[in-house]
């Protein structure tokens, strides 16, 4: 009925104001009002298991957003990893126009492109806050569009981990030579961290990763953090849960469209898909945030799961090997090397502003505890 009414009123104004237009105007408007009435259903594929905690029920209750904000103009199907498509087809399936839409994280795609795993994260980078604030207002994302035109692809940013764990070891680590061999899942330029400090880095995703630590095919795992850990019950299978979780200050999650799909779309869809994938991003990070530490508990005290910090040698020999990993990924070619550039002049900046206010509040807000 909306629809009918808005259709009405614009061929009203045009027909009947501006009856000497050419006859171009007139199919303007018609076109305009075959669009506003169009319905579309499409598919979105994920890189998770289906309805995981927050990472899986985001693009759900994005679908549901959308539609119900289009009055079921836009209607979107979710795919879990592996009913459609496979978790590491996502990227070339969306590009293909298999289906319209995908969730996931670009640093699975560093094959496409190593700089993608900087929309991501990068180890030791900014944490949630700090990644939405250079995304949406420091020219990152016109960068990440930059990068995926190509590919046919409209990147969005659609949720947040927050910082994460540093993962699930079958042993303890007391040292940097405690790292060489092990074979740990790890995806992203913190892999080639892990590699280059000795470690045998492996890429899984995320359904695999339980089989793979129980049938010792790996030694160690990171995966998120306490609530979706718990979830595939990864304490089941490994004793030593250790963080600060160094690569991955947050985890940046990508909505990516299907270019040709998003155009096809009246204007008025494509900003409900924006807003909604803005929504969905500050929803997951409130679902981490707000149900990590349930679920810690949870793990400590009631599963006994070592809780153990990475020691401070180990830390400081993963960042300046972070520090090479990223100058080399810099140097692949001019792009590569404005994303980091902007990322890291925005970190440095943001981070000055980040230790007078996040953190000197938390030291002050925490000192009775010392």
């Amino acid at each position: 009925m909306k629809h009918t009414m808005v259709a009405f009123v614009l061929m009203s104004l045009v027909l009947g104001g501006c009856s000497s237009e050419e006859d171009s105007t007139v199919s303007t408007v018609e076109a305009l009002v075959v669009a506003a009435k169009e319905n579309f259903e499409w598919k979105l594929i994920t890189t998770w298991p289906k309805n995981l905690p927050a990472l899986g029920t985001a693009p759900e209750r994005l679908a549901v957003l959308v539609d119900e904000m289009s009055a079921g103009q836009l209607k979107i199907k979710v795919y879990g990893a592996g009913e459609l498509t496979g978790a590491t087809e996502v990227f070339d399936a969306v590009a293909a126009g298999t289906a319209e839409m995908g969730h996931g994280a670009a640093y699975y795609w560093v094959g496409k492109a190593p700089v993608a795993a900087v929309f991501t994260t990068l180890p030791f980078g900014m944490n949630a806050q700090e990644m939405n604030a250079w995304l949406h207002y420091g020219g990152g994302l016109e960068l990440w569009r930059e990068l995926y035109e190509p590919f046919n692809l409209i990147p969005m940013v659609a949720g947040n981990s927050g910082v994460q764990m540093a993962g699930w070891f079958n042993k303890e680590i007391n040292s940097l030579e405690d790292l060489k061999g092990l074979k740990m899942r790890i995806p992203g330029l913190g892999a080639e961290v892990m590699n280059r400090a000795g470690a045998a880095p492996v890429y899984l995703p995320g359904g695999e990763i339980f089989t793979s630590l129980q049938t010792g095919v790996i030694d160690a795992t990171e995966w998120v953090g306490p609530l979706n850990d718990q979830t595939l019950g990864l304490h089941e299978v490994a004793k030593y849960y250790y963080y600060p979780g160094w690569h991955e200050p947050s985890a940046a999650i990508e909505l990516i469209v299907n270019k040709d799909a998003f155009e096809s779309l009246p204007l008025h869809l494509q900003r409900m898909v924006e807003t909604a994938a803005r929504a969905i991003n500050q929803d997951m990070l409130d679902e981490f945030n707000a149900r990590n530490f349930a679920s810690l508990q949870s793990l400590v005290e009631e599963h006994g799961v070592e809780l153990r910090k990475l020691p401070d040698d180990v830390i400081e020999r993963l960042r300046d090997l972070a520090d090479e990993v990223i100058a080399e990924v810099a140097g692949n070619d001019e792009l590569s090397k404005r994303i980091v550039d902007s990322y890291r002049k925005f970190q440095r900046q943001i981070q000055s502003w980040s230790n007078i206010s996040e953190y000197a509040y938390f030291r002050a807000r925490d000192a009775k505890d010392e």
